[in-house]
């Protein structure tokens, strides 16, 4: 595990030291900037991206480390990721225990930018435990999460699943904004205005969309414990075989009783997650005779040409899943 670790970020360091020079950036005028005087940040994954763009608009260049339909779980930096963080200005993450291998990332790269935690001010879930944790893996699976450098410490890290939660992920990147570039203070404020009135709508509007859902009716299997956060704000009962990170994994314990969970309260529907291998809730879908719903986002945006390539539209495909299936 040390050895991986250290591997890690020798390579990650080399790679900097040979790859470029660090140059100071430019001054920015309020208002859009051109390319060149673009300020240069990075957020952590897809979602967090989202927001960063959308406070920021034409005065950031952003960099996605995880990006559409990856699963920042298990996801491993390379060389370009440290590149981009030695270079940014800026640098927002989600913390709660999500991305398990930033520290080596940030201490890899040497990076002087500050770090913003996006979840800051936000109460988060807890009491979690992952499925597999008390199965006392020997030998090299031992140290499996150590190597990732994953571990929630019992706490759920996807907190953006609540729009009121978005709306402080959002507070946080324009004060995060403003700090690294004060002369766009008026712009980032101005953006985060407009997009957390569109945030307010869009919450009107998923709640609406479920009350339609007879509250019976509202109980789902997904892939892993993403969907806690909007559960409690939504109203509706969520069952995981997988705990709140998708290292982990379910055992044929925790897969039999969700099974007869299941069966015996008539859960509706099983949902696939994008960031997700579907075999296990297609056989749990298979012996339950549970309906198998569309495809939920949970820790990533889809690409471009899916449905989900911002986070007011994976919610919106959220929701037209979920009424879909559940609502029949």
């Amino acid at each position: 595990m040390l050895n991986r670790r250290l591997v890690l970020a020798a390579g990650l360091a080399a790679s900097l030291a040979s790859g470029f020079a660090m140059v100071a950036g430019p001054a920015f005028a309020q208002g859009a900037a051109t390319p060149a005087q673009k300020l240069p940040v990075v957020a952590s994954f897809s979602i967090l991206g989202d927001f960063v763009k959308q406070v920021g608009g034409d005065r950031v260049a952003v960099t996605t480390i995880v990006g559409p339909n990856g699963d920042a779980h298990v996801y491993q930096p390379t060389p370009a990721d440290a590149k981009a963080v030695a270079a940014a200005k800026v640098v927002f993450v989600n913390g709660l225990g999500f991305e398990g291998w930033l520290d080596r990332l940030i201490k890899a790269s040497g990076t002087k930018a500050p770090i913003v935690v996006a979840t800051k001010g936000i109460t988060p879930r807890t009491g979690f435990v992952d499925h597999d944790e008390d199965e006392k893996p020997k030998g090299k699976d031992k140290h499996a999460k150590e190597e990732h450098g994953h571990d929630h410490g019992g706490i759920d890290p996807h907190a953006w699943q609540s729009i009121a939660n978005a709306k402080v992920y959002v507070a946080n990147v324009r004060d995060g904004l403003i700090a690294a570039d004060p002369d766009g203070r008026d712009t980032y404020t101005a953006n985060a205005s407009a997009y957390i009135a569109k945030l307010d709508a869009l919450e009107t509007e998923v709640k609406a969309a479920l009350a339609r859902i007879p509250a019976e009716q509202r109980r789902i299997i997904t892939s892993h414990d993403a969907f806690g956060y909007f559960g409690e704000a939504y109203g509706v009962v969520l069952v995981a075989p997988e705990g709140v990170s998708t290292e982990s994994e379910a055992s044929a314990k925790d897969v039999a009783r969700i099974i007869r969970q299941i069966k015996a309260q008539k859960i509706p529907a099983v949902f696939v997650e994008n960031i997700t291998d579907p075999r296990l809730m297609q056989r749990i879908a298979k012996e339950t005779n549970a309906k198998i719903g569309g495809t939920l986002y949970s820790d990533a945006l889809s690409d471009d040409k899916g449905p989900a390539s911002t986070y007011i539209d994976m919610m919106h495909s959220n929701v037209r899943e979920l009424s879909a299936a559940l609502a029949s």
